[in-house]
């Protein structure tokens, strides 16, 4: 049968929602009374569809006072489809106007079984969805029965008790006959209307559950509620009859729940007896929240029993509430014991995290429910970020149930998955990372505030004793003065008026007859005060006097103010411009001040003025240093962060990116040339990625066909890069399972990714060298284990180095020296000792043996023998010590034997995780060494590219090319730089180099005894060998002078025929060309940088030439190099007309001048072209050697690849 549900509109509601759970919600609506009323009772509140079929409530809280129309009624007329018309209930105020009407009162609304035709034994409830389908519920004609009639006695209680007041509008009226229209339980959008209407019950064909009904009645309201049985009822609503077939059941509790109902109803309708306060409102809406909250927690309970009571049938031991756990969200975790392997304990607790067991752990102990069974249980709240709750229970020491070591776990549905909390635990430490440097940065502000804190304090007492010490030595000068001090001189000089003061304007008598100025015109007198304390601070030019007693000049002068003494002399002119002096025999003249300040105040005073003027000549000089230092950071960041840029384009005729500086948590896009590479004429070509060095969380992402890009013979990919990545790892392949690969030669491609929230973690790099820039160098070898050490440790890496103690080490130069062990090897003990150069860690290995106690680093005839037991000892030493490096790094044939060393004796016995790297820097010396120690390394370099090409046909290098890389050497931009350069006369950048290069080549000229002109001055720093090409050296020279410029060489051959052939060119330039020429056959550090500055240009003619750091040196200071084109000097110096596009292919401009051959030939064509191009475009030469400044020939660049070969070595 169709039932029509007469409820009246809950005042605060407008509709009734169904979330995306099927649960409804009443949403409340300010403005909609009145008066305007709100309170607690309005506030929405939820059923889950899965424990309770609808929960609709109405308010009974209006007021007796006769309200304002504010819904217009439904026509009768008006009726949905499906539905037969009812008859209108009547109200306490329609009462009243039916008695004054003298009509009589009728029954106000008929029983629901009036409504229903007399066989009917189902209730069919009209459900309006899409396809208006209808269920039919069909149920014991008893039960029915009994329902109507409670629901009758109700209505007719109700209606009673209400006749006494007085009648309402029937618009009123027909405002609160309400219909529910349901439309699509489920979706997105369901909603069931309360505005004004009949109610309509209407569910969609996607509800599952189905509960039994519990009717309270309250003031024509119907409350429906979902009542739990033994279990939940699943009903496939296909537009078919739902049996209802626990009957039974629902007779028994029926009565009891109308019982409460009824009661509820009589407590409400006491209250509206009379007319409320705004307070009594507010009574009556929480007490109707309480009611519903009791009902609530009814069904709640009668649910946990039903699922307790089915979870132990079952033999299910855990269960929770509710069975749809949500993000942020408080859940109830049961545990029947008896079913546990805590059934015997006392305590019960629960322990467990989410995600996982990764976020928020928690520990709560577990209380006795009232539930039948041993059922404890607690409240666990689910936090926004989880997917998934972890747990185990225990009773607190060391009994636990952990699901057979499985543990529990609750999927938590809605919330973060496992990717999108990955991100989460990323952002977190992120912001973590960021707190962290805030903090750190605040601790070291402070410490640096504490720092310049004590630093001033100190300072300042420095600057009192100084002063102190200062005025002592002025007052005990001044005493001394002031014994000779007079206030006349008969028939010399006197003063006018005798007794005067400070600021007092006196006249100076002098008789010019007296001295040496007798017959001079013009007199000048120069003075001073307090023995000439603020130097010639009087100058007055002397008038004659018509004094007859002599040849009386005078002059008018004003006493200084604090002046005890008056000195002075009288000369033939002006300051700067007298030769001749009446000085009193070199005595000087001086006069006590009759009237003056006390001795002792005037002291006081002075001191302070001597210590504030200290004071603020430090601040100036410290303002200096600091601004000094900040740039010279800041030039450093910018040549750092222009050389990173060169180094990412440098490879873009091969691969580039789009943005060209990667981000973490960004898209980029890779745009790869296959045309330059081993993958050329493919049809297909795939990008295979990963991060960190391939070892991100995610692994290798795979792999992804390149498409072709919009220009060019370039492809592309797009790659999302994920917040924890510091390094882009990627390789292409012709298909996508593999085939040819291009590698970049087994190194891999590498990106570096900015703004990660992690760090690239730091690898331990063992340098062992026997030489070391500036302890114990010799050659370039040195400068190279300090300067690559210096800057990988710059990038965050861990660096030591091993080094003979040698007897002849500059120990000046090393900090906190200190014995650090001993350990025996070979039968020898063996002293270690420690010290900070130049920033990194030493350890100088002290053989008993007396290797190194030779008073050189080589030369003995025993060096092979030497420098191979100290391999052997640096091996043991790192074994012995415990190190674990991950990179062991030889240099030459001096420490080769480390590399067969380690691989035949600590490979496999502690040193495993190490991998050796070797580089030659002079394959000159040693070429059998060098060829074992390239069989046993794992990679190995030279200091150049063009340098290996040439030594690639060796035989010590041609079988192991797969592993041999050329990689440039840098110079140390700290120890090269003229702008903190000491031993030039002007500090310059690139922007003044012009004016700091004239100023260090007149110093230079003037320093060697050279003309000081302006003319092209060529230096030359060099050792004096075959390989440095001597005789293109003295052709260069002559060719020099040829061309009026001048020479300065400095350098010294270790060969004496040499050093003596040089010796005699020398005296011979000394004879002919003294003033344009100068050789000095020796070693002068300071001179060196001197050349640097001051040189125009300067000649590296090398024969060969691994390297090279001459021409380095020479761009960092603005000097142009003329070089041969060998080894490292061709890949650094890019000739000015023939190279520009090799040097733009290297992200350079052109930068000199060079020449092929080894003759004089080769020499003029690049000498003659510098000189022409300094006599002839001289802004040119000048923007030219602003050019070569900026250029970064620092370690910066050779770092890097360094690093990419160390990871290469590892992989």
């Amino acid at each position: 049968m169709e039932v029509s549900l007469p409820v009246h509109r809950p005042v605060c509601s407008k509709t009734i929602l169904f979330s995306d759970r099927a649960h409804f919600k009443i949403k409340p609506s300010l403005g909609f009374f009145p008066h305007g009323r709100t309170g607690q009772s309005f506030q929405s509140s939820s059923w889950y569809k899965d424990y309770s079929v609808a929960g609709i409530t109405a308010s009974a809280d209006f007021s007796r006072r006769r309200q304002r129309k504010f819904l217009t009624a439904s026509p009768e007329d008006s009726v949905p489809k499906g539905f037969m018309p009812r008859t209108q209930v009547g109200t306490s105020t329609q009462r009243r106007d039916q008695k004054n009407d003298g009509q009589k009162e009728g029954p106000s609304t008929p029983a629901t079984k009036d409504l229903a035709g007399p066989n009917k034994k189902t209730i069919e409830v009209k459900v309006e969805t899409d396809q208006k389908e209808s269920v039919e519920i069909e149920q014991a004609e008893k039960v029915e029965e009994e329902i109507e009639n409670e629901i009758h006695i109700a209505k007719e209680s109700q209606l009673a008790e209400k006749r006494g007041t007085g009648p309402i509008d029937e618009d009123l009226m027909e405002s609160q006959k309400m219909k529910i229209n349901a439309k699509s339980v489920g979706g997105d959008s369901d909603r069931i209307a309360l505005e004004g209407k009949h109610l309509d019950i209407s569910k969609s064909n996607e509800v599952k559950q189905c509960e039994s009904n519990k009717i309270d009645v309250s003031q024509g309201t119907t409350y429906t509620k979902g009542n739990t049985g033994d279990a939940i009822y699943r009903t496939e609503l296909e537009g078919k009859h739902v049996d209802i077939t626990k009957g039974d059941d629902i007779t028994q509790n029926r009565s009891a729940e109308i019982d409460e109902s009824q009661k509820a109803l009589k407590s409400m309708e006491h209250i509206q007896k009379t007319d409320v306060s705004v307070s009594e409102e507010k009574a009556l809406e929480e007490s109707y929240l309480k009611l519903k909250l009791e009902m609530e927690a009814d069904l709640r309970q009668q649910e946990l029993e039903r699922l307790a009571e089915e979870n132990f049938l079952k033999g299910y031991k855990l269960f929770y509430y509710p069975k749809v756990v949500n993000p942020d969200q408080d859940i109830e975790v049961f545990l029947n014991t008896s079913l546990s392997t805590l059934r015997n304990e006392p305590d019960v607790m629960i322990m467990g995290a989410f995600n996982d067991w990764r976020w928020k752990s928690f520990t709560i102990k577990l209380n006795k429910t009232h539930l039948n069974g041993d059922w404890w249980s607690c409240l666990v709240h689910v936090p926004k970020e989880a997917y998934k709750m972890d747990f185990v229970f225990f009773n607190g020491k060391d009994v636990y149930d952990n699901n057979d070591r499985k543990d529990f776990c609750i999927t938590v549905e809605g919330g973060m998955d496992v990717f999108e909390f990955e991100n989460f635990l990323l952002e977190e430490k992120r912001r973590e990372l960021d707190k962290l440097a805030e903090e750190q940065a605040e601790r070291e502000r402070q410490a640096e505030e504490q720092r310049r804190i004590e630093a001033e304090n100190a300072a300042r007492e420095a600057d009192r004793a100084q002063a102190r010490e200062e005025a002592g030595k002025r007052r005990g000068m001044l005493q001394e003065l002031m014994k000779k001090a007079v206030t006349s001189l008969d028939n010399v000089w006197y003063i006018e008026p005798s007794n005067f003061k400070g600021e007092d304007m006196v006249r100076i008598y002098y008789n010019r007859n007296s001295g040496p100025l007798t017959h001079l015109k013009d007199i000048w007198i120069h003075g001073g005060y307090n023995n000439w304390k603020d130097g010639l601070s009087i100058a007055a030019r002397l008038v004659s006097s018509d004094i007859k007693d002599g040849d009386w000049w005078y002059a008018d002068v004003v006493v200084p103010d604090r002046a005890l003494v008056l000195d002075w002399v009288f000369a033939d002119g002006p300051p700067q411009h007298a030769s001749v002096y009446d000085n009193n025999c070199r005595q000087d003249f001086h006069a006590i001040v009759p009237i003056c300040i006390p001795e002792e105040l005037y002291w006081v005073e002075e001191e302070h003025q001597i210590y504030k003027k200290l004071q603020e000549d430090r601040r100036l000089r410290e303002e200096a240093i600091h601004a000094k230092a900040e740039r010279t950071a800041r030039m450093k960041a910018e040549t750092k962060e222009r050389t990173l840029k060169i180094f990412l384009l440098s490879q873009k005729h091969i691969v580039y990116t789009e943005p060209l500086n990667v981000r973490a948590g960004s898209t980029v896009t890779v745009f790869y040339n296959p045309a330059n590479t081993v993958l050329n004429g493919k049809p297909e070509i795939w990008f295979r990625c990963s991060f960190n060095r391939w070892t991100h969380r995610m692994g290798t992402l795979p792999p992804q066909k390149m498409l072709p890009a919009e220009y060019g013979s370039h492809v592309k990919a797009t790659v999302k890069v994920p917040l924890d990545a510091y390094m882009m790892d990627f390789v292409f392949s012709e298909r996508e399972d593999g085939g040819i690969f291009d590698n970049k030669n087994g190194m891999d491609y590498h990106l570096p990714v900015f703004g990660g929230v992690v760090k690239e973690p730091p690898m331990h790099i063992v340098h062992i060298a026997v030489e070391m820039a500036p302890i114990a160098k010799v050659g370039g070898l040195g400068d190279v284990v300090t300067s690559l050490s210096r800057a990988v440790q710059d990038l965050n890496h861990n660096v030591d180095i091993i080094l003979p103690k040698y007897d002849c080490l500059r120990f000046n130069n090393v900090k906190d020296f200190q014995f650090h062990k001993s350990y025996f090897w070979g039968g020898t003990e063996i002293k270690v000792w420690f010290g900070k150069v130049e920033g990194l860690s030493v350890y100088f290995l002290d053989p008993q043996n007396g290797f190194f106690s030779a008073g050189c680093i080589y030369g003995c005839r025993n060096d092979g023998e030497r420098f191979g037991f100290f391999c052997h000892a640096a091996l043991e030493f790192l074994l012995q010590s415990g190190f674990h490096p991950d990179i062991i790094h030889c240099h030459d044939w001096t420490s080769a034997p480390v590399a067969w060393l380690f691989k035949e004796h600590y490979m496999h016995y502690g040193l495993s995780k190490a991998r050796v790297v070797f580089t030659i820097h002079n394959l000159e010396f040693g070429a059998p060494l060098i060829g074992k120690a390239m069989a046993y390394s794992d990679k190995a370099t030279t200091v150049s590219p063009n340098y290996s090409q040439e030594v690639s046909g060796n035989s010590a290098i041609a079988p192991h090319l797969y592993k041999f890389h050329g990689i440039l050497n840098g110079i140390d931009p700290d120890i090269w730089d003229p702008y903190n350069d000491k031993f030039i006369p002007v500090s310059y950048t690139s922007e003044n180099v012009v004016e700091g290069k004239r100023a260090a080549k007149e110093a230079l000229q003037q320093r060697l005894g050279l003309k000081s002109a302006d003319l092209p001055l060529v230096g030359i720093i060099t050792r004096l060998t075959h390989q440095k090409g001597i005789h293109l050296i003295k052709h260069a020279i002559w060719r020099t002078l040829e061309r009026n410029g001048q020479v300065v060489l400095l350098g010294s051959a270790p060969d004496p025929r040499i050093q003596n052939d040089f010796v005699n060119l020398s005296n011979q330039l000394h004879s002919s060309h003294n003033d344009r020429a100068r050789l000095c056959l020796t070693y002068d550090e300071p001179l060196s940088h001197l050349i640097y500055a001051g040189a125009d240009f300067i000649l590296v003619p090398s024969i060969f030439e691994p390297c090279g750091l001459t021409q380095l040196t020479a761009m960092r200071y603005g000097s142009i190099p003329v070089v041969r084109r060998t080894g490292g000097l061709y890949d650094t110096v890019f000739d000015v007309d023939n190279d520009k596009e090799r040097a733009q292919a290297q992200g350079f401009e052109p930068n000199g001048f060079n020449f092929d051959g080894a003759d004089a030939a080769g020499v003029d064509y690049a000498l003659n072209r510098a000189i022409s191009a300094w006599y002839d475009g001289r802004d040119w030469f000048n923007s030219l050697c602003k050019l070569v400044m900026e250029q970064d020939w620092s370690w910066n660049r050779p770092a890097l690849d360094y690093l990419e070969l160390y990871h290469a070595a590892r992989k």
